[in-house]
């Protein structure tokens, strides 16, 4: 499985000595659950076999290692993610795990587009200041599926 990599990896949730903290984007829904999420040097929801939130788990972490400009409308990865040349590989297989991931993240961008505007503008803000960001390499998405 594609993502199991992640429990073992688990880069994304800490912060290497001499970076600053973290804020986690958190949509207008999350803050009412979690109120502010901040990895200092690791996330204190990361446990043993990774996130333990389940599926209150923020959206800006699910969507890891992915970031989405709203702007342009295009998807863009962190090139510290050890996962990234399989995940390309795999968007090559529309039954794949990523291009599952990539397809539920196309669906909840859109609602939040309509929904939480200022969420997708601050999270790629924050993404775009704190990962290496480079351009998923994608097939055309049709119209009706673009976020």
């Amino acid at each position: 499985m594609l993502f199991d990599h992640c429990a073992e990896c688990r880069g994304c949730c800490h912060i290497d000595d001499g970076y600053p903290a973290l804020e986690v984007t958190l949509t207008a829904v999350e803050k009412k659950v979690h109120g502010s999420l901040c990895i200092q040097t690791h996330c204190e929801n990361l446990g043993d076999s990774g996130c333990t939130l389940g599926d209150a788990k923020p959206f800006s972490c699910q969507l890891y290692p992915l970031s989405f400009n709203p702007k342009t409308s295009a998807f863009l990865f962190d090139t510290d993610c050890p996962l990234m040349p399989e995940y390309q590989r795999q968007l090559q297989d529309e039954g794949s795990e990523a291009s599952a991931h990539l397809g539920l993240m196309s669906t909840e961008l859109k609602r939040l587009a309509k929904a939480d505007p200022g969420f997708l503008r601050k999270n790629f803000r924050i993404d775009a200041d704190y990962f290496d960001l480079q351009p998923l390499k994608l097939k055309a998405l049709p119209k009706d599926d673009a976020p």
